[in-house]
């Protein structure tokens, strides 16, 4: 099921959005986090008319999340450049996402500065080979498509070209959001063996208003600066096709290993 599909068959309920949690979509025992933002961005947006743009998501995973989902949004403030809206995503009764979104309209500046370039290690979008057959259509990757953007993995550090197999029709801030997460954590080669992991909390910043890429294509990077005690810390970008800066996220993972 598609992401146009899926937001297509939701039932508004008043303030509350209600979705059923499709199979293709699930990572593990729950439903894939990139979704579940997804999810409750587009809940979020509903919260009041012509919202600006979203320049900052804070998303704590509380709980897992299957079956009937349930997504209600808060306006709590709105002044003349932004707003804040929460968005608590339930199975049933029990809460298993909570997002707070800052929506916020660009202002006039006189600064202009960035220095987040992809590294430039990069193995071009042309070049590179693909890094995930299709599997059986259980689990969310399978969503979308994946390209190597470095040589082996060995570092406590993922590179990828991805893009969702659907996305006609998917606003490009949802599609960022839904493909910001489809990275393993970055600690995984740091395993000695497969262990279970679980994200806890999840800030990411857009560095745009209006994402657009070439063809769909995102550069995703993720690497862990701090593993222990069970917990990593790690940093985690998006770029467009043409090497532009889109997001900026730092994740928690508790790592059972």
């Amino acid at each position: 099921m598609s992401l146009v599909d899926l937001f297509a068959s939701a039932r508004r309920d008043g303030a509350v959005l209600h979705f059923e949690s499709p199979d293709a979509w699930m990572q593990g025992r729950t439903l894939y986090g990139g979704l579940t933002a997804a999810l409750a961005l587009e809940a979020a947006r509903g919260a009041d008319v012509d919202l600006p743009p979203l320049r900052s998501a804070q998303i704590a995973f509380i709980g897992p999340l299957a079956g009937p989902i349930s997504v209600e949004a808060k306006l709590l403030r709105r002044g003349r450049n932004a707003a804040f809206v929460t968005a608590d995503v339930r199975a049933g009764d029990i809460l298993g996402v909570r997002a707070m979104f800052v929506l916020m309209s660009n202002l006039q500046s006189a600064i202009d500065h960035t220095n987040i370039a992809p590294p430039p290690t990069t193995i071009a979008l042309e070049a590179a080979e693909a890094a995930r057959p299709r599997g059986a259509g259980k689990f969310f990757t399978d969503n979308f498509e994946f390209r190597h953007a470095r040589g082996q993995d060995s570092e406590p550090e993922f590179l990828r070209w991805a893009r969702l197999r659907e996305r006609d029709g998917v606003d490009p801030t949802v599609e960022v959001l839904a493909a910001a997460d489809a990275l393993p954590p970055a600690a995984m080669p740091l395993f000695g063996a497969p262990a279970p992991i679980s994200t806890m909390t999840w800030q990411i910043n857009m560095l745009s208003a209006a994402p657009q890429t070439d063809d769909g294509w995102w550069l995703l990077g993720a690497r862990a600066d701090y593993t222990r005690n069970g917990c990593s810390s790690q940093f985690m970008h998006i770029w467009n096709a043409r090497g532009e800066p889109i997001a900026q996220a730092i994740q928690s993972v508790a790592i059972f290993a």
